[in-house]
């Protein structure tokens, strides 16, 4: 199975909402929306067009992922940095390696960018295994009423994070 990763085209986005949709369907801890805000997102002025990426088998996207700025705050500082909001597989390529490609390929192309680092809210059986820690070990924290183990930060670049801590503050299109 030869998987090829590239950036998103808009004549991509119809099958990446399909897909997004199929991919969240069961999903327990969703709210089955995201393939909208993947839409707003495209629209904001947070979306970088790079880092939204798809993975295709033979010519059909069978994968999304989409990096988006947010900013972390303090009392004295602002940071920017990246969300991770959605990354999706079609149910019949889930657990193929896939999502773990386009993790990768995602954190490579930010480097790229001179972006430090990436925040997201997932899986914490999932997301270690591609270096993301606890934002608590940073004193980074989401505007939302969740457990600790799912928030999470990745550090793309040597001491990216280094003075940083604060409340991430997601864009307009989040909400």
């Amino acid at each position: 199975m030869q998987v090829t990763i590239r950036q998103e085209k808009p004549e991509d986005y119809h099958s990446v909402a399909m897909l997004i949709e199929n991919a969240f369907r069961t999903e327990r801890f969703s709210d089955h929306q995201e393939q909208f805000l993947v839409d707003r997102l495209r629209k904001s002025p947070e979306f970088i067009p790079e880092l939204s990426m798809v993975a295709e088998i033979n010519g059909d996207v069978v994968g999304h992922i989409l990096l988006s700025k947010i900013r972390i705050n303090n009392d004295s500082n602002s940071y920017e940095s990246l969300a991770l909001a959605p990354v999706s597989v079609t149910p019949i390529h889930q657990k193929k390696g896939i999502g773990g490609t386009l993790i990768n390929a995602a954190h490579t192309k930010a480097k790229e960018l001179d972006f430090s680092s990436i925040v997201l809210l997932g899986h914490d059986t999932y997301y270690p295994r591609f270096g993301y820690q606890l934002t608590s070990k940073f004193g980074i924290k989401f505007p939302f009423d969740i457990p600790d183990k799912y928030c999470m930060v990745k550090v793309l670049t040597k001491d990216g994070l280094k003075g940083v801590s604060g409340l991430v503050e997601y864009p307009e299109a989040f909400y």
